[in-house]
């Protein structure tokens, strides 16, 4: 229970203000004026009561001062000083004094009852600085100015006529109102009093308004504080939330009349974003914003939401908005609002705003899946050609209202209006409701994303070309441009060199079946040239021959290298650009550059074992006759025995980082992925699944070690050359450079084992399967022997039993 005083805030009667406006009104009938506008009928006290003249004249003219009307007597400093008149103009500054004084020239007053007068006289200067700063607030008339021309609205900003408005001090000005209602209504009931007694006193002035000496004065310093500061929105609750904090319970019951004045225009807005996904905040004063390049809605109160929704932008508009038109203001943000709290407000709002505003291209898509539903399926078949606004609004409304059902829309309302009721604000209970909010409005944009947009087929397309779980595809195409790529690209017809193989390998491998094929396209990033999948003449394909290198005579050429940036592109529609982003694309193009090295790399070593082999095969069979030729042969054999051995260890090496990425990291990352998406029916957890799920094959692939990566680079490029040295065995200088491949590949290796059994990565979530893959690849203790040699350890390096 509030004290009398907070329960009259709570109340503010409209009776109050017409009572005291009739006292004061009779109060000027009575007592003669000398710096009001016009001079009211003259009449004597005697006429109402037999007591001294001075006295009820003094006390009158007190009444007056004490709701901010100075005379003879009481005097207001400041209009002397400057000579302004009776009346303040409301846009005149607060004074920071009080300037409510007793005339220097009376002497019929004694020096106690001056005291007391020049005390009782600060609530007059309170309360006139009050109405000042609520009537200034409450100012309308630059509603007027919303018609206006730009050209009239920009002159008024450089001449700086223009006020900074604020809905939000409007707010609190209206609780002060409330305050000086009550106020006022005391001043009147001391009136009565005194003009009931007999013998009119002091005390009854003094005991009448002793409680309002700890509610007036605060509160004037609270004005000050914002008109000095330029204070508002978020910072204005801010402000008044701290100042709940006090012993004071009258004052305590004030000041959250005020906040709570203010927070129903933060609820307001809150409405508006959170229910319809408009940003309804005109001064920016709410914590939600656009980015300083996006346009304001201005409209935004505008009461037809439908034409509102219907103008809005739905494509790139959306995605932008979605992304990056909407932030925190920090600057605006209460702090007793969390920062969680506050990005579950801008989460809800952008998620409404893409329900309420699908793409015209989904419009189109979401027919296919309305075919499969027993109702409704031909309702959307005569859509596909261009209609009206009128009928496309209607459209996009019907869809909306299917994607946010209007009975949802209104539990988010209702929650709203709860806190709205509410006469306090609620920490706890405000967390709860925007916590159930962003919950319903993820749950939505889930059943948009997974189920109608159909997620999870395209996150499998992803695996398959990007992590290369269709192996036979690529392998394919490895095949097809092996020959191509053992030359350098050429910088003019990189791209269309590729087309080819690329195309060829989809011929063979791809089904007419698979729908998401079509959405990939390679290009070559150094070059800017994309080949789309299905885009390819395949009739000039037939015509080049897998051994024709006369394509790529071009005197630009790059080095063997730029085939390592090959990159796949993946064509995202709405809505699922929300969740494939940019940043979540380049993280696949990254993984799947590596994996094609790799894969590259481990079918060159196969290939130029067999190359060898056939030619090996086909040598003895011309020369098993001639013992010259054949000895010769079987010497070179032996010479070239020990570069088989090293492109073993190569091949082994390769074969067991490229298992370990695609079974231990790969397919054991997407089944919890798979996991977590059956388990989960919120939009903001699965995109947070997703991210783990993009980190952990980075992680756990070693992209995000930079020496690691840099060592497994090195380790690929020694292999690709030495496959293209050994294949060339004539030259005695390709025994040098192998012999030197030979040399930096065991130091590499070398260096890969003793990083990878660190203690810096034994702690790491690598570890479980990096075990493995370490246990796989020193199943011997040969790794573990060598690299203990290159560290210059000295270690008796395992034998091999012998056999007899």
């Amino acid at each position: 229970m509030v004290s009398s005083v907070g329960e009259q805030l709570l109340v503010g009667e409209a009776g109050h203000v017409q009572m005291a406006g009739l006292g004061l009104c009779m109060a000027m009938r009575v007592l003669p004026f000398s710096n009001m506008g016009s001079s009211p009928p003259q009449a004597t006290l005697q006429d109402f009561l037999e007591i001294p003249t001075t006295t009820t004249v003094m006390l009158h003219e007190l009444l007056l001062a004490l709701l901010g009307y100075t005379g003879d007597l009481i005097i207001d400093q400041r209009e002397e000083q400057e000579s302004i008149g009776v009346f303040l103009s409301p846009n005149a500054p607060i004074s920071e004094e009080c300037t409510f004084k007793l005339a220097p020239d009376i002497s019929f007053i004694q020096p106690s009852e001056r005291d007391v007068i020049e005390r009782l006289i600060t609530l007059g200067f309170y309360y006139r600085e009050l109405d000042r700063f609520a009537t200034k607030s409450r100012n309308l008339s630059w509603i007027r100015t919303v018609n206006k021309s730009p050209l009239s609205r920009t002159s008024e900003v450089t001449t700086g006529k223009k006020e900074n408005q604020s809905v939000y001090r409007r707010a609190i000005a209206n609780g002060i109102v409330e305050v000086l209602s009550v106020y006022r209504s005391a001043v009147l009931q001391i009136e009565q009093k005194l003009l009931s007694d007999s013998v009119p006193i002091l005390a009854t002035v003094t005991q009448g308004l002793n409680k309002f000496f700890v509610l007036l004065p605060p509160l004037y310093e609270l004005i000050l504080e914002i008109e000095r500061d330029s204070i508002c929105g978020g910072r204005l609750l801010n402000l008044l939330h701290k100042r709940c904090h006090c012993g004071v319970p009258e004052l305590q019951a004030c000041i959250q009349r005020l906040l709570w004045h203010g927070h129903q225009v933060m609820y307001n807005q809150l409405a508006s974003w959170m229910v319809y996904g408009i940003l309804n905040d005109q001064y920016g004063e709410f914590f939600i914003s656009r980015q300083a390049n996006g346009d304001t809605e201005h409209d935004s109160s505008q009461p037809d939401m439908l034409e509102k929704f219907g103008r809005m932008a739905t494509n790139d508009g959306a995605l932008a908005d979605w992304h990056l038109g909407f932030h925190i203001s920090l600057d605006m943000l209460p702090e007793y609002i969390p920062m969680r709290v506050a990005e579950s407000v801008l989460f809800a709002g952008k998620a409404v705003r893409v329900l309420r505003n699908p793409s015209p291209a989904f419009r189109y898509q979401d027919a296919e899946y309305h075919q499969h539903k027993p109702r409704g399926s031909q309702k959307l078949q005569g859509f596909v050609e261009r209609f009206s606004f009128q009928k496309e609004s209607a459209l996009d409304k019907k869809i909306g209202e299917e994607l946010l059902p209007q009975i949802e829309a209104d539990k988010i309302e209702a929650m709203l209006q709860d806190l709205k009721e509410s006469s306090e604000f609620h920490k706890r209970s405000f967390e709860c409701a925007v916590d159930s909010i962003r919950a319903t409005a993820a749950s939505h944009l889930w059943q948009l994303v997974v189920v109608r947009a159909d997620l999870n087929g395209h996150l499998k397309a992803l695996k398959d070309y990007f992590l290369l779980a269709k192996g036979d595809f690529f392998q394919s195409f490895l095949e097809e441009s092996r020959q191509l790529m053992r030359l350098p690209p050429r910088q003019s017809t990189a791209g269309a060199d590729l087309m080819v193989p690329f195309q060829l390998a989809a011929i063979k491998t791809i089904s007419d079946e698979d729908k998401y094929f079509p959405r990939v396209s390679l290009r070559m990033p150094s070059f800017g040239i994309s080949v789309k999948s299905s885009q390819v003449d395949l009739p000039k394909a037939k015509a080049f021959s897998e051994g024709d290198s006369s394509v790529l005579s071009d005197a630009s050429e790059m080095s063997l290298d730029g085939w390592d940036g090959i990159a796949l592109e993946y064509s995202v529609d709405w809505p699922l650009q929300l969740f494939f982003t940019q940043d979540v694309l380049s993280k696949y193009r990254r993984i799947f550059q590596y994996l094609l090295r790799l894969k590259r790399t481990q079918m060159e070593l196969e290939k130029s074992w067999a190359s060898v082999m056939h030619q090996e095969h086909t040598d003895f069979a011309q020369h098993r006759n001639d013992r010259v030729s054949y000895s010769i042969s079987h010497q070179r054999r032996q010479r070239f025995r020990p570069m088989w051995r090293v492109r073993e260890h190569m091949a082994f090496l390769i074969r067991n980082l490229q298992f370990y990425i695609q079974v231990d990291v790969i397919e054991s990352q997407w089944n919890v992925l798979q996991t977590h998406i059956q388990d989960s029916q919120d939009f903001t957890e699965l995109v947070g699944f997703h991210q783990e799920y993009l980190s952990a094959l980075i992680s756990q692939s070693f992209l995000d070690i930079g020496s690691v990566s840099r060592i497994l680079d090195g380790i690929m490029k020694l292999c690709l050359q030495f496959c293209w040295n050994i294949e060339n065995r004539e030259s005695s200088a390709n025994t040098v450079e192998l012999e030197h491949i030979t040399e930096e590949f065991n130091k590499k290796s070398n260096s890969l084992y003793t990083i990878l059994r660190s203690s810096r990565l034994a702690g790491s979530q690598r570890a479980p399967f990096l075990r493995r893959f370490l246990l796989r690849l020193n199943y011997n203790s040969f790794f573990e022997a060598t690299a203990r040699g290159v560290l210059n350890v000295v270690r008796p390096r395992p034998t091999l039993p012998i056999l007899n």
